[in-house]
């Protein structure tokens, strides 16, 4: 069995870690309840960085009504009680199942709730059959977006953060089109922007950027090629910048030169529908009716064929989290939700246009967080 050191709970820990426990674990609490689970494993990196304030790599949080504990390994032992505030930091060695059930055998938990869109099924087999082999009557129940929901309102502090990364991506928006230009390539444009982030203070930037260009931007997701840039087609520049830990995800669709007849029906229509959102999403509605807007415009101007996404995202911590803005969402939105409005239309063979702003909610209506021109 591997051997557990437990170590004292700091009772200064840094201030970050003392209002996210003060302020989150009680949530989460009230959840665990509702779902009559005895406590929860939390293992994805997000979602214990966020409950503890713990910014290491590699570790797990065991939450219950009572107790709060940390588990890492030598690594980030040290780090974990310097960040963090009154939880119990356990010393363990190897993985999950190494030294789960030692600890579980000392609790009197009967179920026991985890992330099952974070432990991979065989983890979750390997520890079940541990659990049977110690014969603990512990119950392993899965769990879907119990910390996810708390994160997707967000508190004053993180809007200050993402609003300060979504500045960032308009002020390198407008540096970007003076140095970008026809001739270079997709890859040394969006290095280009990459390093003006950078420099522009962003720590490393929450996705690839993408600068699709031509045919390429009808691709959604595009990977910047070798492919030179050309005067009079669209050019998709989708970039964000990470400030504090927290993201800003933005789009504008450009042209060098002349744009032909399609490609400014295309841009005209994208622009109109994703205003139509912003001037229309309330408080209160549900993300389903929010998609609906943006679509609708899309479909009455004989591209609803065209716009294969959603309507946008929510973002924080990680680039994309709830809530989600599509046809099928079930999420209702509400104040102080940070989210993408992002319509587009994308004709293979031809090209594409998005335009993509990073907004939140305030006093029921959109309030937009980055404010680039939209202009062709």
């Amino acid at each position: 069995m591997e051997r557990i050191c437990r170590c004292p709970a700091n009772p200064g820990g840094s201030a970050e870690g003392n209002r996210l426990t003060v302020n989150r674990l009680p949530k989460l609490r009230s959840l665990i309840a509702e779902k009559e689970l005895d406590a929860l494993l939390v293992s994805r990196p997000e979602n214990y960085g966020y409950l503890s304030g713990f910014s290491g790599s590699s570790g797990w949080l065991i939450i219950s009504c009572d107790t709060a504990i940390l588990a890492t390994d030598s690594r980030y032992t040290e780090q974990a009680r310097l960040e963090t505030t009154g939880f119990e930091v356990i010393l363990v060695k190897q993985g999950l199942v190494s030294w789960l059930p030692a600890l579980l055998s000392s609790m009197s938990w009967h179920k026991l709730g985890f992330e099952a869109d974070h432990i991979c099924y065989s983890n979750y087999h390997k520890l079940s059959e541990a659990l049977k082999t110690k014969q603990l009557n512990t119950e392993l129940i899965p769990t879907s977006g119990l910390v996810e929901s708390l994160r997707s309102i967000k508190e004053a502090p993180e809007l200050e953060l993402i609003t300060k990364a979504a500045e960032l991506v308009d002020a390198v928006f407008d540096q970007a089109k003076a140095a970008i230009r026809p001739g270079i390539t997709e890859k040394e444009a969006a290095w280009q922007i990459e390093q003006l982030l950078r420099q522009g203070g962003s720590e490393a930037v929450p996705f690839e950027i993408i600068v699709a260009s031509g045919f390429n931007s009808a691709l959604p997701h595009a990977r910047p090629t070798e492919r030179i840039i050309q005067p009079g087609e669209p050019v998709l520049i989708d970039m964000g910048a990470r400030v504090g830990d927290y993201c800003s995800d933005f789009t504008r669709t450009i042209c060098f030169g002349s744009a032909d007849k399609t490609l400014q029906k295309i841009h005209s229509t994208v622009l109109a529908a994703q205003l139509a959102a912003i001037d229309g999403i309330r408080s209160g509605m549900p993300a389903a009716e929010a998609d609906k807007l943006a679509r609708d415009v899309i479909e009455q101007a004989g591209y609803g064929n065209a716009f294969g996404h959603s309507l946008g995202h929510g973002l924080g911590r990680v680039i994309h989290e709830l809530p989600t803005l599509s046809s099928i969402s079930t999420d209702v939105l509400a104040d102080n939700m940070v989210f993408t409005i992002e319509p587009g239309i994308y004709i293979n063979g031809y090209g594409g246009v998005r335009i993509e702003d990073t907004v939140t909610l305030e006093k029921g209506r959109v309030k937009l967080l980055t404010m680039s021109e939209k202009t062709l």
